[in-house]
């Protein structure tokens, strides 16, 4: 009887029938307690309604039903609540909210129209169904939940609410249900459906099951949270139908949710003012099978679950970000395709697997992946990461892949092997592999392009490079055993408690690429044991000319006396240093005859888009960037004090002694004042300073550069959070420099992002 009803309630109706047929036995399951809808309902009108809290009245003429509500928030009990078709109900509650909660034996059924100005919550646990013509247009929130509240008085109270229950009906929307400038919410114990239409061009539509739940206000994000419990609630959330919002989540943390493909069916988040377009689909410990088109306008989408299962009929994403986290992943067929398609839409990809509930957290390529365009692919596996034979991973554009093993940084030993094919022959992004210490790589095929060239500033040396990842103070300090490999920080190190040995000295120098991935190093004392065979102080001593250093930094760090050279980052950089930085460091010598720099203590090499605030103080050469410069140093800055000692020392707010080149560079850290020259660039040199070199005169206390730059480089305060101060320096979105708003001077781009 109830099938036979709901297929009357769609005999005629224009919009595609896939997805409401989807939805019939959860249908048929919503309404499997409640009386058969028979002829009557198609005159049905709420029934028994009564203030029991705030204000106002309900009137009734003919097929309406008008709400009139006096006070802002108020609570109306009803003995039953559907709208039969052609009936109407009018909530004339302002800018305010009327909760509506049925206390009878009877589902609620609107098969007719709901308004009202402001926002409506309707709890009923015997099931809500918004039938096929079915429409709900509200000002305001709407809010359709088979779980009640404890109380009424945090809603009148306008605080967040907990939702709780245990009813198995469930809550379905076949027609059109829309908030123009609020939220609409769909939730249940164990069944949420749409087949229909769900709009809140403003706000976020939220469809979540759970045993308990909490609804808050966000002007920007989520506002549903389904609470985890002990048993678990189950229950299965299905869409096949249209969403579309600012944000939209769909959230069963402990159940299913199936997004159904079909012609027009989408999900849509558009963004706003205050919310960027935001899509969640998080399944928690259930299955997530994710279908049709799902968009998030210039933001993210989000999939989380113990299972992600790609169906056959395709998936679409399009988003700047798309996320997948989950237990453990195969790519097969059906999941290659709607990666591969997300790619293809701009779409950057991170899947991601966690191990979680007993899952091998392996990432196992058994279907190739291919796309065009500037979309980046990351499989980062909490364990393994295997590539099958025949499998091709393939870009033609500016598309990166990062293939990571380990993704937790546990020193799991994760591995990565490639029986299959990388190809990147026709694109020119990049290629990084990352596997543990104590792992394994195996190559396979990588084809490169010949053609590729290093981005400027990136200190990249190679398209395609594999990793060994430094997890901790241990696998640092085993870079010592192979100076010559390739390491990548997978995590934040803290040093505290240890006493470091550089990495490296002249006799045998780092000379392989150390990737920070934008980690750092910190509260590290860095010392030289034994000055017969080690001549420079840092986190490396010395980096030979074939070393790279780049995305790294050394926070809160100590380095101390050395016979050459000292920095937090580098003793002696002979190679390449890149987008590094080191902070919040104090240095202190206890002998003459050595340089002092806050990154580096002797460049013999190239510094580039670096920086640092350490504050230095020697006997004899400092600077706040570099101690002693023979080599480059571009677009790159010092705050840190710079400090000289004895009557020897002698400084620069940036380089101490200057026998290289410097360029698009400034400083702005206190300079003391000693006998031996001390200025607001360098100390002295026979190098050359480009013209768009630039110093703080009165924080650094210095009204000479020390070089052959004029008085007007040195500014003021005022002048250094003026980016027209600073000739040459390019402030758009692709260029090196930024400048925050309320910032007093220049900052890297990069440090916006990391």
């Amino acid at each position: 009887m109830n099938r036979i009803a709901l297929a009357a309630c769609d005999h005629n109706h224009s919009r595609p029938r896939k997805g409401r047929l989807a939805l019939l036995p959860l249908v048929a399951a919503l309404l499997c307690c409640a009386s058969p809808f028979d002829a009557r309902a198609a005159g049905a009108l709420p029934a028994g309604g009564q203030f029991v809290g705030g204000s106002g009245s309900i009137g009734s003429n003919g097929t309406t039903v008008t709400v009139t509500q006096g006070s802002s928030r108020g609570v109306v009990d009803w003995n039953s609540f559907s709208i039969g078709s052609g009936n109407r109900v009018v909530f004339a509650n302002g800018n305010g909210a009327t909760l509506n909660r049925v206390t009878g034996g009877s589902p609620s059924a609107i098969l007719g129209t709901l308004t009202a100005s402001g926002s409506v919550y309707l709890i009923n646990p015997q099931g809500i169904l918004v039938g096929p013509r079915g429409v709900v247009s509200t000002n305001g929130r709407f809010v359709a939940s088979t779980l009640d509240v404890a109380s009424t008085d945090a809603f009148m109270n306008g605080g967040p609410l907990t939702l709780s229950g245990n009813s198995s009906a469930g809550v379905v929307n076949l027609g059109t249900i829309a908030s123009g400038s609020g939220d609409v919410f769909l939730i249940a114990r164990q069944q949420v459906g749409n087949a229909g239409t769900i709009s809140a061009p403003n706000g976020t539509v939220e469809l979540a099951v759970g045993q308990q739940v909490l609804l808050q206000d966000s002007s920007t994000g989520r506002q549903v949270f389904v609470q985890p419990t002990q048993q678990g609630a189950g229950g299965t959330i299905m869409n096949g139908g249209l969403i579309q919002a600012a944000q939209v989540s769909l959230q069963a943390v402990d159940g299913n949710i199936y997004a159904l493909a079909g012609n027009r069916e989408a999900i849509r988040a558009t963004g706003t003012a205050t919310r960027d377009g935001h899509v969640w689909l998080i399944a928690g410990h259930g299955t997530l099978q994710p279908g049709g088109a799902i968009e998030a306008s210039g933001g993210t989408v989000d999939m989380s679950a113990d299972n992600v299962v790609f169906p056959m009929g395709g998936t679409t994403v399009r988003a700047n970000q798309w996320n997948i986290a989950t237990s453990a992943f195969t790519v097969d067929d059906n999941a290659a395709r709607a990666l591969s398609a997300g790619l293809g839409t701009g779409t950057s990809v991170n899947l991601q697997t966690t191990g979680a509930n007993g899952g091998s957290g392996n990432i196992d390529v058994n279907s190739g992946i291919a796309w065009q365009g500037n979309g980046s692919l990351t499989l980062a596996a909490y364990g393994n990461l295997s590539i099958a034979q025949g499998a091709t991973l393939a870009n033609q554009g500016s598309g990166n892949l990062i293939l990571r093993a380990d993704a937790a940084s546990l020193d799991n030993g994760g591995s990565i092997a490639n029986r299959g094919v990388i190809d990147w022959s026709r694109s020119t992004g990049l290629v990084t592999a990352l596997y543990d210490m104590n792992g394994s790589y195996s190559a396979g095929t990588l084809l490169g392009n010949p053609a590729w060239s290093a981005a400027p500033g990136s200190g990249q040396l190679t398209q395609i490079t594999a990793y060994k990842l430094v997890n901790n103070v241990t696998d640092l300090q085993n870079i010592s055993q192979d100076l010559a490999g390739n390491y990548a920080l997978g995590t934040d190190i803290d040093a505290s408690g240890y006493t470091l040995a550089p990495l490296g000295n002249h006799t045998t120098p780092f000379t392989g690429q150390f990737d920070g991935m934008w980690h750092s190093v910190r509260n590290a004392r860095i010392e030289v044991a034994d000055f017969s065979k080690d001549y420079s102080s840092g986190l490396f001593g010395v980096v030979g000319l074939a070393g790279v250093l780049r995305d790294v930094g050394v926070e809160d760090g100590y380095v101390s006396t050395s016979h050459l050279g000292s920095g937090l980052l580098a003793g002696v950089n002979q190679g390449v240093i890149a987008n590094a930085h080191s902070s919040g460091v104090a240095m202190e010598i206890y002998q003459n005859g050595t340089t002092f720099g806050g990154l580096v203590g002797r460049n013999e090499g190239a510094v580039e888009r670096s920086w640092s605030s350490a504050a230095i103080s020697g006997s004899d050469a400092n600077g706040g960037l570099v101690g002693y410069n023979l080599g480059s140093i571009a677009q790159s800055y010092a705050t840190g004090s710079v400090k000289p000692v004895f009557s020897t020392g002698y400084g620069g707010g940036l380089v101490g002694i200057n026998d290289g080149s410097v360029s698009q560079s400034f400083a702005t850290g206190e300079v003391q004042t000693r006998s031996m020259p001390t200025h607001g660039v360098i100390a002295f040199g026979s190098g050359t300073l480009a013209s768009d070199v630039y110093w703080n005169k009165e924080t650094t206390g210095q009204p000479a550069s020390g070089g052959s730059l004029p008085p007007s480089n040195g500014l003021t305060t005022a002048q250094m959070s003026d980016p027209a101060s600073f000739a040459g320096y390019d402030f758009g979105a692709d260029g090196a420099w930024a400048m925050p708003s309320g910032a007093t001077q220049p900052v890297l781009r990069w440090q916006l992002a990391h």
